[in-house]
């Protein structure tokens, strides 16, 4: 008689531990797999009823016969008048980029499936500053890795905000593909208008930082920051407005954007004989380098960039350790600035500093996850550096 197997035998606990973790990866795989099929169909259909030019062709009751046709002949539910409707926006929107990109670059093939024709990878002149991502890959098959990468709840809501405008969609499901956004994190940044404030701050990072770090910083700023989840409606001074912040540090992170990791308030540093404190201190782990953050309850001052730029220099003499993090970059959030002013004053600085303005009028809804690194990713990040 074989020997029956001790549940507690430490392989056979570990080798179900690998069963499970399998099973699960191939369930995502399979569901990943299955919305992929999904939207390409929703993609093919919404083409048909463009071609066939089926509203007119077959009259105003065309999608209510349609979808019960549909029901009927495959015994299956997602056929509803809405979703057949949506199938057409989806077309239209980004089919609208890639015929833009067809035209410019000069190829017209016909794109009979949306997707089978191959269209040879272009090759790109770094020299000339074409994004790297386009490097092996057409621009046609990224963005389609893209659509097919989210969850048709999420078209659905950028087809709602981003009608008419394919470019603003394509930004909202590329980010959402590489932050992991669920359905309400998109619609948050949908409603504040993530797409018009990225990148939008008045910076001097293309003059101050490497070329391949500059790019990137940029696009973490905004221009307004949206400070709506602070609750703050009546009169405030900078503590309050300060201490707000922190009480929703997970909004604030989120605001900020991805990767930022909160250091401190009021964040001491001996500089000579005095004592010096940052409003307030991040890391980013995208960017490896620590960000100092000024807030102003007022108007943007000559003098802001000079105290800012004097607390960069001593984050990078006192905190910055080399091999691990790149030069320190400053940002000023205040409550309105003159842009000709604030020009002149980034210009007068050799330190990578932003100007930004902040609002109060907007909501943030309750789940956030998905953009704030975990201590996980922050002890990645960091390990293999010397202490």
């Amino acid at each position: 008689m074989s020997k029956s197997i001790n549940i507690l035998d430490k392989d056979y606990v570990q080798w179900i531990k690998e069963l499970s973790s399998r099973y699960r990866r191939s369930q995502i795989k399979a569901a990943v797999k299955v919305n992929e099929e999904m939207l390409r169909f929703y993609w093919e259909l919404g083409r048909d009823i463009v071609e066939r030019d089926a509203e007119n062709k077959y009259g105003k009751r065309f999608y209510a016969t349609l979808s019960k046709d549909l029901e009927n002949e495959l015994g299956a539910s997602g056929f509803s008048v809405t979703n057949l409707k949506y199938s057409k926006y989806f077309f239209c929107l980004y089919n609208e980029v890639l015929q833009s990109y067809l035209n410019d670059t000069g190829n017209r093939p016909q794109l009979a499936d949306g997707l089978s024709n191959e269209i040879r990878p272009q090759l790109v002149d770094k020299s000339k500053g074409e994004s790297s991502l386009q490097v092996g890959a057409t621009f046609i098959e990224l963005v389609m890795h893209d659509m097919f990468s989210i969850p048709w709840g999420h078209h659905r809501f950028i087809i709602d905000k981003c009608k008419g405008d394919s470019q603003k969609a394509l930004f909202y499901v590329r980010q959402t593909v590489e932050n992991g956004w669920s359905r309400s994190m998109l619609l948050n940044f949908l409603d504040t208008d993530l797409y018009e404030r990225q990148g939008k701050a008045l910076t001097n990072f293309n003059r101050t930082l490497p070329e391949e770090t500059s790019d990137l910083a940029q696009e973490l700023t905004k221009d307004p920051y949206d400070f709506a989840f602070t609750g703050i409606t009546g009169r405030y001074n900078e503590r309050l407005l300060k201490d707000a912040l922190l009480n929703n540090i997970t909004r604030f992170l989120v605001e900020l954007g991805t990767g930022f990791a909160y250091v401190g308030k009021e964040y001491r540093l001996q500089v000579g004989e005095r004592e010096q404190f940052i409003d307030l201190l991040f890391y980013n782990l995208n960017l490896s380098c620590y960000v100092v953050v000024e807030v102003k309850i007022g108007k943007f001052e000559f003098a802001d960039v000079g105290q800012l730029g004097g607390y960069v220099v001593s984050c990078n003499h006192i905190l910055r350790k080399e091999g691990r993090d790149n030069p320190t970059i400053g940002l000023l959030i205040c409550k309105e600035k003159d842009r000709i002013q604030a020009q002149y004053a980034l210009e007068s600085s050799s330190q990578p500093l932003g100007i930004s303005e902040y609002e109060l009028e907007k909501f943030y809804p309750e789940k956030l996850e998905g953009t704030i690194p975990t201590i996980k990713e922050i002890e990645e990040k960091l390990k293999d550096f010397p202490e």
